[in-house]
């Protein structure tokens, strides 16, 4: 393919993802979001100088700079984008989808300016540093490498709005269920199982299967009131399996033993299940959850997949902060720092998403993973070396599009790791 040809129609795609983006905001924002868009991935940098700079206008830097700072305070779109993000995303969610709710953190430890900087924890260490709170939702299917975004936000402990971060998990769980209507089933880590989130769920009725950290008290079978630590220690693991991870793009086998308890929470009626999985690390899993049904080797088995499926997401949070360099992000306002996550990550989703999913673009796709040279070839998460070929090809360019953009379009928020 001629590179003028490929640099055509990769704008023509961006332009088609851009407009259904910011579809229902200002003509003004419009072209906004779709400018952001075009700087995010030719500069692929999130400093708005940068940004600015590869948009290549025929006026003082500085002006385009600002420019786009103005913009990044509008608040509509935080919540234009998280809605219809959402709503778009969910079409995909079936009756037994995983929704994985990550909280993660944006490290600032060397900021001093920025509005609202807070302290969070590292999820690794455990160590305190400063800087802000993310919450993800990622939809996902156990037995398919495809995930499917559906919610991120920004958030600081010391922002006024700001209420607890149990509120903002229940905030994200709530817009996600008025558009999955009962399907999918909830996916959380270690400190997923405090009584604040874990009793509202049950309350919800919706389904989870939720890592527990063991401290939980519990009452079991016996009607005798316990941790869920201890419940767990009590428990027969009378099934095996093996399962295959691949990290660093080599296979690592675990071989896996995994029984269930029946247990409630006290005070509260709701029937639920302990599965302890042994053989990942020192400490077995600890898994509640409230799925009917589970009783054979089969379906404790699929708990225990439910659970594992949130592996499949992790690479994506490390290729959005890697391949964009989500934490050198300088704007000082509070409501730009939000504005600006979102805008880079659905940057992130256009090259992991959009691109290759029709037949018809799965030339375009495997032409920018030729042009994004490696001397070690293409690594095993191509989206790393996907991304740096829209890159190459966008820098040479402005954002202007060739053409008018088709007419139709169906937006596709499907991550094929296979693609």
């Amino acid at each position: 393919m001629h590179d003028n040809r490929l640099r055509s129609r990769l704008k023509a795609q961006l332009t088609k993802f851009s407009l259904q983006l910011s579809e229902g905001l200002s003509r003004p924002l419009q072209k906004f979001v779709g400018q952001m868009l075009f700087g995010v991935q030719a500069s692929q940098d999130v400093k708005l100088s940068n940004i600015a700079r590869s948009l290549q206008e025929e006026i003082d830097l500085i002006k385009t700079e600002n420019r786009l700072s103005r913009n990044l305070e509008a608040t509509e779109l935080e919540s234009h984008r998280s809605e219809r993000w959402a709503a778009r995303g969910s079409r995909r969610v079936e009756a037994n989808t995983v929704l994985c709710l990550e909280l993660s953190d944006l490290r600032k430890e060397y900021a001093q300016k920025m509005q609202y900087l807070a302290k969070v924890r590292d999820g690794s260490t455990g160590e305190l540093h400063d800087g802000y709170g993310l919450c993800d939702i990622t939809a996902a299917e156990v037995k398919s490498s495809e995930i499917v975004p559906l919610y991120q936000k920004l958030y600081s402990a010391e922002a006024k709005e700001f209420s607890s971060e149990n509120a903002e998990i229940l905030a994200a769980v709530d817009l996600v269920r008025s558009h999955t209507r009962g399907r999918g089933i909830w996916a959380l880590d270690r400190g997923g199982d405090r009584r604040e989130v874990l009793e509202p769920l049950l309350a919800r009725r919706e389904r989870f299967v939720i890592r527990s950290t063991g401290k939980r008290f519990v009452i079991d079978r016996r009607r005798l009131q316990g941790s869920v630590a201890e419940v767990g220690g009590r428990c027969r693991l009378r099934y095996a399996a093996r399962v295959i991870k691949i990290e660093e793009g080599k296979e690592k086998v675990y071989e896996l033993r995994y029984g269930a308890e029946p247990l409630h929470l006290p005070g509260r009626e709701e029937k639920m299940l302990l599965v302890v999985a042994a053989g990942f690390g020192k400490d077995p899993l600890l898994l509640l959850t409230n799925l009917e049904g589970a009783r054979d080797s089969e379906s404790l088995g699929w708990i225990v997949q439910i659970y594992l499926t949130r592996w499949k997401i992790e690479e994506t949070f490390r290729f959005l902060k890697q391949s964009y360099h989500l934490e050198d992000i300088r704007v000082l306002r509070y409501q730009r720092l939000k504005n600006l996550v979102v805008l880079v990550t659905a940057a992130a989703y256009f090259a992991a998403t959009f691109l290759g999913q029709k037949l018809k673009l799965r030339s375009l796709c495997e032409r920018l993973l030729i042009i994004s040279f490696r001397f070690f070839g293409i690594p095993p998460f191509r989206f790393y070396a996907l991304a740096h070929g829209i890159h190459k090809v966008l820098s040479q360019t402005s954002p202007e599009p060739s053409g008018p953009p088709p007419k139709t379009w169906q937006w596709e928020l499907l991550l094929a790791w296979e693609g």
